[in-house]
């Protein structure tokens, strides 16, 4: 069977158009987009980062530093990382003798084992998304 004329343009034009409408709902579709923020295989202070080996528990919350607060010295017998959500937080690590000033956006991966101190010296709280990877049942803050 042949066709010609209008209604056949007219049957081929549908057809391409009908085609193209899913290539252009692809396009239209809002897209993931993926931003790294960081990798690093060291704390820090440098030490490689160790998972626990037993019994490995993810505990996740979050922290609010009101401005001018300081966290006392401490430190973390397990791994811990932090998102920086908002604010400004310097951290100053006594056993490494360093200094470090997190912002909003910045993510920290805590030395292990190492006494520091924290302080918020923004002008706006600070706030953190905390994920400490622990064994079942212990803690992963021990104060001076």
């Amino acid at each position: 069977m042949k066709f010609a004329g209008p209604l056949a343009s007219c049957l081929i034009m549908t057809c391409l158009l009908l085609g193209a409408v899913p290539a252009l709902a692809e396009e239209a579709a809002p897209k993931v987009v993926v931003t790294p923020v960081m990798k690093s295989a060291v704390t820090a202070t440098g030490q490689p980062i160790q998972l626990p080996q037993t019994d490995a528990e993810v505990e996740v919350s979050t922290y609010d530093i009101p401005v001018g607060a300081k966290l006392p010295v401490h430190k973390h017998p397990y791994p811990r990382y932090a998102y920086v959500l908002s604010g400004k937080l310097e951290v100053t690590y006594l056993d490494a003798g360093t200094t470090t000033v997190y912002e909003a956006g910045g993510f920290i991966i805590e030395a292990v084992d190492q006494w520091h101190k924290a302080s918020n010296i923004g002008t706006e709280p600070v706030k953190l998304l905390v994920i400490d990877m622990i064994e079942a049942g212990h803690v992963n803050v021990v104060k001076q």
